[in-house]
């Protein structure tokens, strides 16, 4: 078991209102509680705000609209000890993911990333006729993502930023440092996460369009610099 310091839970969102309260909800109802959640609001435009200020205990802090690279750099600057993970404002943790995610931090927990898996769902007010279209996953997955991931604040920042020149793929830049850094990566066999399919999804429209493309480049030009 970990030695369990101070959980700080980081939740970008943009126009996020739809969803917010749920995502907030799943991080207060955690078995093993944060001891801080933190809404970065990236220049929404819709009632993000007002949904933020329904949860009197949970810290809100806006910035001008400059991604989600941005809005979670943004939040790792806000942390100020202990550990830190990071929840999509439309997508909603399982329970006990932190208290699984502790337990497998271990004893010696520094530059150890603990993930899990995670279901997809379609959104309950999505129309019949549009659910059948989108791509939901019936199985649980392991996801390398912020979403399912867990670890100390000394070892995201020790990572360094999230690239704020992407925007979409960031995390999946950070990670790839990560690995080139040999950090330890734990995959937990359990659901952590469940990410909501809407059809609106950052990730699914990028995917779509193939803006992971600079990333991969990026990735790929550091690696052969590093030869």
């Amino acid at each position: 078991m970990s030695p369990i310091g101070p959980t700080t839970v980081v939740i970008p969102v943009h126009n996020g209102a739809k969803y917010l309260a749920e995502a907030v909800e799943s991080a207060r109802r955690q078995t093993l509680g944060a001891a801080r959640i933190v809404i970065i609001d990236d220049g929404s435009t819709d009632g993000t705000s007002e949904i933020a200020a329904r949860f009197h205990d949970v810290t809100y802090a806006r910035q001008q609209h400059a991604g989600v690279a941005a809005a979670l750099n943004h939040g790792v600057r806000l942390a100020t000890d202990g550990f830190i993970s990071f929840l999509s404002a439309d997508d909603v943790w399982c329970p006990d993911k932190l208290a699984l995610q502790h337990a497998a931090l271990g004893a010696s927990p520094e530059g150890r990333l603990v993930f899990g898996h995670m279901q997809h769902f379609i959104s309950p007010e999505i129309a019949e006729e549009v659910a059948v279209r989108l791509y939901c996953p019936a199985e649980p997955m392991p996801a390398f993502s912020a979403g399912t991931m867990l670890a100390t604040l000394d070892t995201v920042r020790a990572i360094g930023p999230f690239n704020e020149n992407f925007k979409v793929g960031e995390f999946m830049d950070w990670y790839a440092r990560a690995r080139d850094l040999h950090r330890e990566i734990v995959m937990l066999p359990d659901i952590v996460s469940m990410r909501r399919v809407h059809g609106a999804n950052f990730s699914t429209e990028a995917l779509r369009t193939k803006t992971y493309v600079p990333v991969l480049k990026a990735l790929l030009d550091r690696r052969r610099g590093a030869k």
